[in-house]
Parts: C-alpha cells; sequence; structure tokens
C-alpha cells in the first residue's frame, strides 16, 4: 500500500486510474487505502456546472489548454449520465475533450452518476481526494447538466462556475432559488449570439444582489470555440480562490463533506431490495405504519 501510495503522489497514471476504480468500485481495503492519503498542497478544485448544451465540455477544453501553456497539471473528472444497462458511464463529455487525450499533464476520467441525483456520482469526494494526493495544479469537475437540483458541486469545489448561453433568458428567474445561488463566477458562453448583451446585463443585476462573504460573483463573457474570454475567466477564477482562503465557507463545505461520507457509510449495509421485500409482506397488513419499520434502522 504505502509503494502504490508514493507512486500516486509521484503521478504515475495507472496507479492512479487503478486507485481511482478502487475507490469508486469499493473494492476491499479502499477505506484503508483513504486513510494513509496525505495531501502536500492545496490544489483548489474547480466545478462547471450548467444546463446542457451550454458548452461546459467545450469551456473545459479551452480553460485545459491555458493551464497545460502554463505546464500545470490538470485532472478532469467527467460526470456522466449511467448507462440504463450496466450503469456505467455514457463517457458522451469524454469524447469532447479528445484533444487532450494524449497530453502527459492532463488525466480525464469519467464517472457515472449510478442514479444519483445532484449532478455528481456518488463517490467524487473520495475520488477527488485521490487525485488531489496525486499532486494535481487544477481539479476540474464538469457536472451532468441535470438543471436546478445540481447543487450538490457547491459542497465540493472551491469555485463554482455556472455556464450559460443567451438563449436562457428569463430561465434566469425561475433559476435564481437554485443553481443559480451557488455559483461564484457566472460566465455567459457562445456571447457572439444574438440577445448576449441583454442576458449579461440580466445576469450581472442577480449577480449584484447575491453577494455572499463579501464576494460578488463576476459575469465573463465566453466564446469558448474561438478562446475567446478564457484568460478573464482563469484571472476570475484565480481571484475567487485568493479570497476565499480564510474565509468560513471552506469549515461549512468540509462540514458537508463529512456529513455526506458520515451519512453514506451509515446507509451502506442497507439495501433497496431489503427493503422492498419487507414491505410486500408488511404492506398486506393493517396495522402496518412505515415509521415504526424505519425506526429498525
Amino acid at each position: 500500500m504505502n509503494e502504490t501510495i508514493q507512486k500516486l503522489q509521484q503521478g504515475d497514471a495507472r496507479v492512479l486510474a487503478r486507485c481511482v476504480s478502487m475507490v469508486e468500485n469499493e473494492t476491499d481495503g479502499y477505506d484503508d487505502f483513504l486513510q494513509q492519503l496525505s495531501f502536500g498542497k492545496h490544489i483548489p478544485i474547480i466545478g462547471i456546472t450548467g444546463p446542457p448544451g451550454a458548452g461546459k465540455s467545450t469551456l473545459i477544453n479551452a480553460l485545459v489548454k491555458q493551464f497545460t501553456d502554463q505546464n500545470k497539471k490538470i485532472a478532469i473528472i467527467a460526470i456522466d449520465p449511467s448507462s440504463p444497462f450496466n450503469q456505467g458511464s455514457i463517457m458522451g463529455d469524454r469524447l469532447r475533450m479528445s484533444d487532450h487525450f494524449l497530453h502527459p499533464n492532463v488525466f480525464i476520467r469519467s464517472m457515472a452518476t449510478r442514479g444519483s441525483l445532484g449532478g455528481l456520482a456518488p463517490k467524487i469526494f473520495e475520488v477527488c481526494d485521490v487525485f488531489r494526493a496525486a499532486n494535481f495544479d487544477h481539479i476540474i469537475i464538469e457536472t451532468v447538466g441535470v438543471g436546478q437540483s445540481e447543487v450538490e458541486i457547491a459542497a465540493l469545489a472551491d469555485t463554482t462556475i455556472l455556464v450559460l448561453v443567451p438563449e436562457a433568458g428569463d430561465e434566469i428567474q425561475n433559476m435564481k432559488s437554485g443553481v443559480m445561488e451557488i455559483a461564484d463566477v457566472y460566465v455567459v458562453n457562445k456571447s457572439d449570439r444574438e440577445g448576449a448583451d441583454t442576458f449579461f446585463n440580466n445576469l450581472f443585476m442577480v449577480a449584484h444582489t447575491n453577494i455572499r462573504n463579501g464576494w460578488e460573483a463576476p459575469v465573463i463573457k465566453t466564446v469558448a470555440s474561438k478562446n475567446e474570454g478564457i484568460i478573464d475567466l482563469m484571472n476570475a477564477i484565480e481571484k475567487h480562490n485568493d479570497a476565499s482562503n480564510n474565509n468560513d465557507k471552506k469549515i461549512h463545505l468540509l462540514a458537508e463533506k463529512a456529513m455526506m461520507m458520515i451519512r453514506n457509510k451509515r446507509t451502506k449495509d442497507i439495501s433497496i431490495t431489503q427493503i422492498e421485500n419487507d414491505l410486500k409482506e408488511l404492506i398486506t397488513k393493517t396495522d402496518f405504519n412505515i415509521y415504526r419499520y424505519v425506526k429498525r434502522y
């Protein structure tokens, strides 16, 4: 195990891939492995979220190109919808990031949601820690793009980027109470399209009324397919990372992470199939009470 962790810290891509699979599939010994991980530096986690078609993958491609030009090591986790047949990742986003497949400083991993809501995968927290132990400079997570319920990314990422397009129009009013509130940076992608300026101004007003911990989320115009606005976005990410080093957000997010892991560990041995089998018998009884049944657990 010590040799595995040593190779992981040295950036061995094959060992990293095996470690991620071990954690994701809960292979025997994965829990002990996680407890032995150590982290030598803070590695910013950048969450990219937004509705399907907003250009998240194209934006990540452009960001990664800028990072690798600076000789930085980047890990990308693309959360994809699960296959309805084997619960594996469909890997649509990974195909759209093919420009970076063979780059020695880029590691791309697709993870399936496996039925999990909120735009993330069940083992995303633990997998991120494996990447952190591998000494990348940045970790980028692209969520599925499921819409307003996609707020879990805020409990994981140091900087959450919400990518929208001008066609979103008045939809931002409907999103305001949900995913809109988690953004640290707003991006108007495909901003060369008609209506971009109006949409930008509306989004700016939303950002101005949603100041948290002294941080007003900037609104950045980009045309990711033409590499426009990417430097501005990188500067906004860096500025937010510097501004959030000493605030209470990190403690709150760490507590959220611990709570989720405790919840998952305590429910690990509970089988939905067993519950269904129990209910098939109990539901026929006139004195059935679901609250008494749940108390068993």
